[in-house]
């Protein structure tokens, strides 16, 4: 079966190639060498993939993976590894996510907190604003007696240009309900992640 050939106007779902190209000229480089001939696409497909975030619904990442349980133990999904961009300067950052919640009959499948994590990572981002809003989200989906998220990450807008403190990290945590008002809970939260409360200011 012969191949079907797609134009450069149906893989630049987003339009991005032609600016691009420009982008390439402004900076001083030539868009037609041959070690830039295909970056203009290359960059397409990979702004698409790092911004899928904006394309996707939490009810089609969650789907029906919520299910009824009288288990009303804390549940941890731990070191989460996620990627974003920065919405100041474009530059990546990423770590790792932890995120528990206590239940309130109510449970959800296990790979859904990942996949929610990866739903807010996967556009221009604050790491502040993307910790409260997975926290938010999962407590609009689950209704549970409390949530809490913590994200360490590096942001190579602090490594790589800037101040260039390569080893700088940022952590960021968002606790509701039950992990904000009761200090035993969010003190159990921190130590099943290894993390103490003095290191992130609670």
């Amino acid at each position: 079966m012969a191949k079907v050939k797609t134009s450069n106007k149906d893989r630049d779902h987003l339009g991005i190639e032609p600016l691009v190209r420009e982008f390439l000229i402004r900076i001083g480089e030539n868009p037609n060498r041959s070690g830039l001939l295909e970056t203009p696409q290359r960059v397409s497909r990979a702004l698409e993939f790092l911004t899928r975030g904006y394309r996707q619904r939490v009810e089609d990442v969650v789907k029906n993976a919520i299910f009824e349980d009288k288990h009303d133990e804390m549940v941890i999904v731990k070191d989460i590894d996620f990627y974003s961009l920065c919405e100041h300067h474009l530059l990546p950052f990423f770590g790792r996510a932890h995120i528990a919640y206590l239940p309130n009959g109510r449970l959800i499948g296990l790979s859904k907190i990942p996949r929610i994590v990866e739903l807010y990572a996967r556009r221009l981002q604050l790491q502040e604003r993307m910790t409260v809003q997975i926290a938010e989200c999962i407590e609009s989906v689950l209704k549970p007696k409390g949530v809490a998220v913590v994200m360490d990450a590096q942001h190579l807008c602090i490594s790589m240009r800037g101040i260039e403190k390569q080893h700088a990290r940022t952590m960021t945590s968002a606790m509701l309900g039950a992990f904000r008002t009761q200090a035993h809970t969010r003190q159990e939260f921190l130590a099943l992640i290894n993390l103490s409360a003095i290191r992130l200011g609670t």
